[in-house]
């Protein structure tokens, strides 16, 4: 199976249908060059060939530098107030209207604060609402670029809520334990349709979702957007803020290192030497297609999560591991993490997740087999088609600057004794171990086979699960002795 990307045809601006200026002789002499067809996009078409083209990474390339790569809006979005303006922000926040926030509503003021979701400037009003959730995109206004807005990001109140707001223009938002976090300005409440909003993110509103049962069945019934104004940055205090860096630190990261191709891979699972095989390959074909360069950000996901996956601080550690034991080159890795919360929304989540990835800087990004899916809840299959998600990340709006990476299939070779990738001319020799058939080895203190994963992170799932087991029976003693 080879690996194929999507390279520009253009440089970093093509993705402004307004501003573009196309010369097709120029396209004409370069696919012919290549001998490759005119692009085609049934998005865009119609106006101009603006679509990138899939190449095989065998092919070269002149690729613009990842910093060079604006963001989507042409510029990162920073809400924090600048300290100097804190003091007085906070006396005003002070005498407004209170709503308060959950936990994941202070991740996603996070998020926005700090650029992810650029050009986006606070929790989304109804018009942006509507746009994120029927077409996946939002129209920028000051010049009506389409950007990739797949989400929505919103903020639920309910009717004490909004009763309490009244006529008021603006709002204190308050974290969980009442300490300010931000203000929202230019307020817009609207209907919160839940049955709508389930069905257009998820594509089913079956019981079990688990996003949906944490944050949306018990929201309320209004959502209020408006523009953020964030008191401070936000921070966990959990031993893990340091990993925290915004898309600007990153950029700046990008360029100290000299990085002329930065390929970003996503995951809320411990990695194994399969994803250690792909990383590793992908960046020496990038080497081949003339690169000099490429920085690998492995970018695992911090936000909320489903229960039974890894926790963030433990997967953290494993990933640690990983580079301690050189699977993966510290020099050319860099390790963060991305604040969003998981919705396991499959291929309409993956775009999200893309899109960040752009504003962090990141010019290539890797997609596996059902990207941000999940089992489905009530049945015995998955959610959404395992192909889906780069597909649909192929075609999606806004993404057309991003070089797509098709995840090739990794599974552990029995012949080999290590992790290779799929031949099926010999699929008997292949062994597929399955994230529950990993977190079983680890909880029953079962090795996996050698080669599967690195000793220093298999070390740290196995005393994970281990402390699991012993709170666990800790917690069924006192049950039995109460």
């Amino acid at each position: 199976m080879s690996l194929t990307i999507k390279l520009p045809v253009f440089s970093s601006h093509h993705h402004n249908l307004n501003n573009l200026k196309f010369n097709k002789t120029k396209l004409a002499l370069y696919n012919a060059k290549f001998n490759k067809p005119k692009p085609t996009n049934p998005l865009v078409s119609s106006i101009l060939y603006a679509k990138p083209t899939m190449y095989s990474l065998s092919h070269p390339a002149n690729q613009i530098r990842s910093s060079l790569i604006d963001p989507d809006g042409g510029s990162l979005v920073d809400l924090v107030v600048p300290e100097s303006e804190r003091a007085k922000r906070v006396l005003e926040a002070e005498a407004l209207p209170k709503v308060k926030l959950t936990k994941i509503d202070v991740e996603w003021v996070h998020v926005i604060s700090e650029g992810w979701a650029s050009p986006l400037r606070g929790f989304m009003r109804e018009d942006e609402y509507l746009q994120s959730l029927h077409f996946n995109s939002l129209r920028t206004k000051n010049d009506g670029t389409i950007v990739n807005m797949s989400l929505p990001i919103v903020l639920a109140i309910d009717d004490e809520d909004k009763d309490r707001i009244g006529q008021s223009n603006n709002v204190a938002l308050v974290g969980p334990t009442g300490d300010l976090i931000a203000i929202l300005r230019s307020i817009e409440i609207y209907k919160h349709n839940k049955e709508e909003r389930i069905a257009r993110t998820w594509g089913t509103t079956a019981p079990g979702l688990p996003y949906v049962e944490e944050v949306i069945t018990s929201a309320g019934n209004w959502l209020i957007g408006g523009d953020l104004e964030v008191l401070q940055p936000i921070k966990y205090n959990d031993g893990l803020d340091h990993y925290r860096l915004s898309p600007q630190q990153l950029r700046k990261e990008f360029d100290k290192r000299q990085a002329d191709a930065v390929f970003a891979f996503q995951l809320r699972n411990p990695v194994h030497n399969g994803h250690a095989l792909l990383m590793n390959d992908t960046r020496r074909r990038l080497l081949e297609m003339g690169y000099k360069n490429p920085i690998l950000l492995l970018h695992p996901l911090g936000g909320f999560t489903k229960a039974d996956d890894v926790p963030l601080d433990v997967r953290m550690d494993q990933h640690s591991k990983v580079l301690e034991d050189g699977v993966l080159d510290p020099e050319t890795t860099i390790v963060a993490i991305f604040p969003s919360p998981m919705h396991y929304a499959g291929p309409t989540e993956v775009q999200w997740h893309a899109k960040a990835r752009i504003n962090a800087g990141a010019n290539f990004y890797i997609v596996g087999r059902d990207p941000a899916g999940m089992g489905h809840p009530t049945e015995k299959r998955d959610l959404y088609d395992p192909d889906h998600g780069k597909k649909v990340l192929s075609m999606a709006p806004g993404l057309e600057k991003l070089n797509i990476l098709p995840f090739r299939v990794a599974a552990y070779d029995t012949v080999q004794k290590k992790m290779a990738f799929f031949d099926p001319s010999r699929a008997k020799d292949f062994l597929f171990i399955s994230g529950t058939k990993m977190r079983n080895y680890a909880r029953t203190g079962e090795n996996p086979p050698d080669g599967f994963m690195c000793p220093g992170g298999w070390k740290v799932l196995v005393n994970y699960y281990q402390s699991l087991q012993a709170e666990e029976a800790s917690q069924q003693a006192a049950v039995l002795s109460a």
